[in-house]
């Protein structure tokens, strides 16, 4: 990891939800943090602040992980942060965690929302670690996120699935080639989880939220503070010889 005393993470979609969480965990550990976030800059600006109330760096950056012919200017951009923000050249963590949900049954689902998922969740991850990848330091953290319906199955989530399923083998692939130069990489998948994910249907559905809690050995869907500090952990200093494993946290479910 970095000789600086103050590691820096850069986590995609880090403006609500998960990333969100994982952000202000990370600077609970004394990380500095650059995030991105699609849309929403007064969300964006809300967290900036909770990070720096805890005494760390913080730095909000728009992206759209749909468009990757921007991946090559946003890595420019990252470098740039990363010399005028906090006198460096390169940063520790990277979690690839921005995604959006999509419920369709198999047989419905377009090739457009197809394509979307595609975008969002298997091509950004593969070509934005890819064009980061000189700014990480040797000895680095790479954090993919995957999903628990990878490895179990509800109707509806067909084209997810199948893309967090990419995920987890391109994280293989990464550890495997990346490994000479220390960087270990690892791929986590929540469960069901209380946010605006996918609409907001296992936090404001009733219905759906106990459906789901039905399967899940602890009795209760996630929340983001169920994951934020795991990644904080995960992504320490002290597991760099762990590489190449998914680790689920979903609270035991289809066990």
């Amino acid at each position: 990891m970095s000789t600086n005393n103050s590691r820096i993470a850069v986590i995609t979609g880090g403006s609500r939800g998960l990333g969100r969480s994982m952000a202000e965990a990370l600077a609970a550990k004394g990380v500095d943090v650059v995030f991105t976030f699609h849309s929403n800059e007064a969300e964006a600006k809300a967290v900036v602040k909770s990070i720096e109330g805890q005494g760390r760096k913080a730095v909000a950056l728009k992206l759209d992980l749909r468009q990757s012919a921007g991946f090559s200017a946003f890595a420019d951009q990252v470098k740039d942060v990363l010399k005028k923000q906090f006198d460096r050249t390169h940063f520790d963590i990277l979690v690839n965690n921005a995604g959006t949900g999509m419920y369709a049954a198999f047989a419905e689902t377009t090739e457009a929302q197809f394509d979307e998922m595609f975008n969002v969740h298997l091509k950004s991850t593969f070509f934005l670690s890819q064009k980061l990848l000189p700014l990480i330091v040797d000895g680095g953290r790479i954090m993919n996120v995957s999903t628990g319906l990878a490895r179990f199955s509800l109707p509806g989530y067909a084209a997810y699935g199948t893309m967090k399923g990419g995920v987890e083998t391109l994280t293989r692939y990464m550890a495997r080639e990346l490994a000479g130069r220390k960087i270990a990489v690892n791929v986590l998948a929540p469960g069901a989880i209380e946010t605006d994910f996918g609409g907001g249907r296992v936090r404001d559905d009733k219905a759906t939220n106990q459906y789901v809690a039905s399967m899940i050995a602890m009795g209760r869907v996630g929340l983001p503070q169920d994951i934020g500090p795991a990644v904080a952990a995960l992504v320490s200093p002290e597991l760099g010889w762990m590489t190449a494993q998914r680790i689920e946290l979903s609270g035991g479910t289809l066990i």
